[in-house]
């Protein structure tokens, strides 16, 4: 056989062992798609033209759209819960813990395809008790729990309010960063942030009148 033709053959079989597979490729396709045009514009054929699929691969592995889009949520959810953990954990100072969210969303909205928040894109149109809206509806809950999470271990006495509190700058924060394409907003909040925790703990830290 000539040198040629088995560099050739050698080169066909390491890419086709390094490939992603179908369902690598699908999510991958998915991602792109849905989140820089939304999950309700784009359709079936789209994802499995991007993906190099057969539709036989879309459906054997997912069983529907919905399913598909429970799956690329999922992922984001993933990339969040642990880019936000992360942040928060390499603080040994729980106010700075708390405060370090918001440096992810600086460091998000700095991001050139920046398009907002991909479950209140998701969700815009979606049914109740669809893939969506049950995904983003646990997202939502792991972001109340961690927003309280952290108002706790800041020292405020009421920590479920100081993290409603935190979750709105957040969300808006959001809201702005990608209607107003204010990439800066993150600094705003984090400001207001310190502040809302400055003012709980001052109640705490108050010495008590002398009569």
């Amino acid at each position: 056989m000539p040198r040629n033709a088995a560099g050739a053959r050698a080169e066909a079989a390491r890419a086709k062992a390094v490939r992603p597979s179908p369902r690598e490729r699908l999510l991958t396709a998915a991602d792109e798609l849905f989140y820089a045009e939304g999950v309700h514009s784009v359709g079936i054929d789209r994802v499995i033209e991007r993906a190099d699929v057969a539709r036989a691969s879309l459906y054997g592995t997912f069983g529907s759209k919905d399913e598909l889009v429970r799956a690329y949520l999922e992922h984001r959810m993933d990339i969040s819960t642990t880019r936000l953990r992360t942040a928060v954990d390499a603080h040994t100072d729980p106010r700075e813990g708390l405060l370090s969210i918001f440096d992810v969303q600086a460091a998000l909205f700095a991001v050139p395809d920046f398009r907002g928040c991909a479950f209140n894109r998701a969700t815009a149109e979606a049914r109740p008790g669809s893939a969506a809206d049950e995904v983003t509806q646990a997202y939502r809950r792991w972001l109340r729990d961690l927003f309280e999470e952290l108002a706790a271990a800041a020292g405020a006495p009421d920590p479920v309010l100081l993290g409603r509190q935190i979750q709105v700058l957040y969300d808006g924060g959001m809201l702005a960063a990608s209607l107003d394409q204010d990439t800066t907003i993150a600094a705003a909040s984090r400001a207001a942030a310190g502040a809302l925790l400055d003012v709980a703990l001052a109640g705490v830290t108050r010495e008590p009148a002398v009569s």
